[in-house]
C-alpha cells in the first residue's frame, strides 16, 4: 500500500470506495503544526470534485490504470462503439463517459479510454478536432475587424460560435474540452 508521499497529479486512487483521479496535490506545512497534504480529486463515476486533507504518511490505495487509443465507430442508443485497431475488438461505452466532447466526434477519430483490469472506467475525446462547417450565415467582406461571433453548424451536427469571416465549406479546429472555435484550418 502506498502513502500520501507517493501520490501525484493524475494518479488514480480509491477514496471512500470510489475511483478518483487526483487533480491537485499540495504538501503544506503551516507554521509549527504537523504537515499535511491537500488534495482535490474527481470521481470517475459521478464526475464530482472532492477536496480533502490527508495526514503526511497516511496509507492510500493507488489503482493501476492503463489507457488505450481506440477508434470511434458510431453511437448506438445510450452507448458509443469503439474499436481496438490492433485486435479489432469492439467495446461499448456509455455516452456519459465521453461527456460533451461526444458531439464533435466523427467516424474514425481516435479516443483515449482508461481501463482498470480490462474494465473501461473513463474516456476522453481528442483535445481538438478539425471539422467542416456545413451551415452558417454568409460572411460580409470587411467584417474581420471586430471580435463578433456567429453560430455555425459543423458536419457532426454540433453548434459552434465562429468569427464572421467563416463560411460554409471552411475547415475549422474546435477545442473539444470547451467547445470553442480555435482557428481556421488551411487546406
Amino acid at each position: 500500500m502506498a502513502d500520501t508521499g507517493d501520490i501525484s497529479i493524475g494518479t488514480f486512487i480509491r477514496y471512500n470506495g470510489e475511483l478518483c483521479q487526483v487533480i491537485e496535490w499540495q504538501h503544506r506545512t503551516p507554521g509549527n503544526l504537523r504537515a499535511f497534504y491537500q488534495g482535490k480529486m474527481r470521481s470517475l463515476r459521478t464526475g464530482k470534485l472532492m477536496e480533502n486533507r490527508f495526514r503526511s504518511g497516511e496509507g492510500m490505495e493507488i489503482v493501476w490504470v492503463e489507457y488505450k487509443m481506440l477508434q470511434y465507430i458510431y453511437a448506438e442508443d445510450n452507448n458509443i462503439v469503439v474499436m481496438d485497431p490492433e485486435s479489432f475488438e469492439q467495446i461499448y461505452l456509455p455516452k456519459e463517459m465521453m461527456g460533451d466532447g461526444l458531439q464533435y466526434l466523427k467516424e474514425g477519430m481516435e479516443v483515449k479510454v482508461w481501463f482498470e483490469s480490462d474494465q473501461p472506467i473513463s474516456a476522453e475525446p481528442p483535445a481538438s478536432v478539425e471539422l467542416e462547417v456545413t451551415y452558417t450565415e454568409p460572411g460580409v467582406k470587411g467584417d474581420t475587424a471586430t471580435n463578433t461571433l456567429k453560430p455555425a453548424t459543423v458536419e457532426t451536427g454540433a453548434q459552434v460560435r465562429v468569427p464572421l469571416f467563416i463560411n460554409v465549406g471552411d475547415m475549422i479546429r474546435i477545442d473539444t474540452r470547451t467547445g470553442a472555435y480555435t482557428d481556421r484550418v488551411k487546406k
